[in-house]
């Protein structure tokens, strides 16, 4: 069968994955952030590459905006920061600008503006047990198992275990080796993955570098170092001791 074209001269090898192309983009893509409008104006996902093209001046762009204006991963421009600072700065009026992003605003600070003063920022974290269980018709112990193996969205509303298991792990694969490093991260893929499994084991418990440290033929700072980007990449949350003696809460 003869290749079909559509969508921006995109080319297909058959026509049942035109249609399932179509089918995406009416379902997902033209619905997605409904509140604004994915092909708004005022709309850019940094993975989208017609919104990267039209952010190549961002001056002469976001400039001439009015009303909210949404970027979506941000954390792979952070040298719109400059200009988000001086944006910011020419208007008291306050929701200016929606910055979405998959990495801390201190990891962020290394490579651009920190916009101190002018933002504040709200983690939001994946499914808990009470979005859940509010569900039509859920259940809270099974919607405590689901989240046990599904806590992100797409795992949680996948069609089975294995689809749920099979999203996670190529997510976690392609955080290791295509996200840290943009943010600058040079880690070795196959040793974070290494660690993030053994990390793993430790959900709930007393953290210890000592163990893991020795299983992996590295030094304690090192697999710190290793924990410390994965809370940065907000792929972790590290609960800190308590101690009424402050100096011994930050030395442990």
């Amino acid at each position: 069968m003869s290749q079909s074209e559509l969508l921006d001269g995109g080319n297909f090898p058959s026509l049942e994955e035109a249609c399932l192309k179509i089918s995406h983009y009416i379902a997902y893509i033209q619905h997605r952030h409904s509140a604004l409008g994915y092909q708004s104006p005022n709309y850019f996902d940094l993975e989208y590459p017609p919104h990267l093209q039209r952010l190549e001046q961002p001056a002469q762009v976001l400039e001439g905006l009015r009303g909210l204006v949404v970027i979506d991963e941000v954390q792979l421009r952070p040298g719109l920061f400059p200009l988000l600072r001086v944006l910011m700065d020419r208007s008291d009026a306050p929701g200016q600008f929606l910055l979405l992003g998959s990495a801390s605003p201190a990891l962020l600070r290394q490579s651009g503006e920190s916009l101190l003063g002018r933002v504040e920022t709200v983690e939001v974290a994946g499914f808990d047990l009470a979005e859940a269980a509010a569900a039509p018709g859920a259940r809270v112990d099974e919607a405590a198992a689901r989240l046990w193996v599904r806590g992100y969205p797409r795992a949680y509303l996948a069609a089975s275990d294995e689809d749920a298991a099979a999203w996670c792990s190529h997510a976690v694969s392609d955080h290791v080796r295509v996200d840290m490093p943009q943010f600058g991260l040079n880690i070795a893929a196959p040793a974070m993955l290494r660690f993030w499994s053994m990390l793993a084991h430790y959900h709930g418990q007393v953290w210890s570098a000592a163990p893991i440290a020795q299983s992996m033929g590295v030094s304690e700072p090192t697999v710190r170092r290793y924990l410390d980007t994965l809370t940065q990449t907000l792929m972790v949350r590290q609960l800190q001791p308590w101690h009424e003696n402050l100096g011994k809460r930050q030395v442990k």
